[in-house]
């Protein structure tokens, strides 16, 4: 039962990704909810699963950007060799920033996670000739999916993109969602709950909180080439502390401890972002009295919002956010 439980949130994932172009119009923005989600698994995994609050993620998204472009630019690499060299190299990143960061605790843990983030931000910004500095690096292809000079799946327009893009992103959650139900999600749990007693048991803590980096690291790389290739730039911006803030956001919002909350986080910060910004420009203040609600009334996110609510239409029913509880 639990194994079923626990499929049950890929075929809601992939609900979401049958359902997204019956809901928006744009292509375009269709596949930016769906990279964003990508970029919050990777969060949710080290916040909701390690209870670590990285403020790094913005370096891998930005290191992924600017790794497939440049793979695409001047190795001439396929579509999804460029996107294996994003996560990579995001991991790599990740293994690096995680060796470091990792030695600290609580606010010490965060500032250090941001003081990497800023000084991956102004490297990108002086290595012009590598990143295009201030400009980014512009003109990147979308090549086609091909094997052996036979394509597979175009992905020229934008709602061609988005269906490759939407399988690449169930794969993902799918083995995320093993990991996060195999022993190492349960030992990641254990670590988040009680670290030290991780520890007295015999746990590795640091080889635990490296791998979750890793991983992390190279999901958000991942989403990194994929946006880059969506926009056919990589910009300055992705590398910034914003983007890491956008994506800790995205996770808070869709709440924590479960893989599908992250899915529905994105396309909440994704979708209504661009509905008001359209409405006014200083939109992102109205994003602000809403994290302050999510802070005060809505703890478990909108996750743990729509688990209440389907608790009072069926008293019975049990909440779902406790199954990896449940496992540990």
């Amino acid at each position: 039962m639990k194994h079923i439980a626990h499929f049950r949130f890929t075929l809601l994932a992939i609900a979401v990704v049958l359902l997204l172009p019956l809901c928006v119009g744009s292509g375009t923005l269709a596949t930016e909810v769906l990279i964003f989600a990508l970029a919050a698994l990777g969060c949710n995994l080290l916040l909701g699963y390690t209870g670590l609050m990285s403020f790094g993620q913005g370096i891998f998204f930005g290191i992924g950007s600017y790794a497939t472009g440049l793979a695409l630019l001047h190795l001439k690499a396929p579509l999804l060799i460029s996107l294996m060299i994003a996560a990579v190299i995001g991991g790599l990143i990740a293994l690096l920033v995680g060796w470091f960061s990792i030695r600290q605790r609580g606010t010490y843990f965060v500032m250090l996670t941001l003081a990497f983030a800023q000084m991956f931000y102004f490297l990108a910004y002086t290595m012009k000739d590598i990143t295009g500095g201030d400009n980014g690096l512009l003109d990147i292809p979308r090549p086609n999916l091909s094997v052996l000079g036979h394509t597979l799946l175009p992905t020229t327009t934008s709602w061609q993109y988005y269906s490759f893009v939407a399988i690449l992103f169930v794969v993902v959650f799918w083995l995320l969602q093993r990991v996060v139900d195999s022993v190492l999600g349960r030992t990641l749990l254990a670590v988040r709950d009680n670290e030290a007693r991780a520890s007295a048991v015999g746990y590795d803590i640091t080889l635990l909180k490296l791998a979750a980096f890793v991983i992390s690291g190279a999901v958000t790389g991942l989403a990194g080439g994929l946006h880059a290739m969506m926009t056919g730039v990589a910009p300055l911006s992705n590398i910034e502390y914003h983007t890491s803030e956008s994506i800790l956001i995205m996770t808070v919002i869709g709440g924590t401890g479960n893989l599908f909350a992250s899915v529905l986080g994105a396309s909440f910060y994704v979708l209504v972002g661009n509905w008001l910004s359209t409405l006014w420009p200083r939109w992102l203040m109205l994003l602000g009295f809403l994290l302050i609600g999510v802070s005060l009334y809505m703890h478990k996110g909108l996750y743990g919002l729509a688990q209440s609510l389907l608790q009072r239409i069926r008293p019975g029913a049990k909440p779902r956010i406790d199954v990896a509880k449940e496992i540990h």
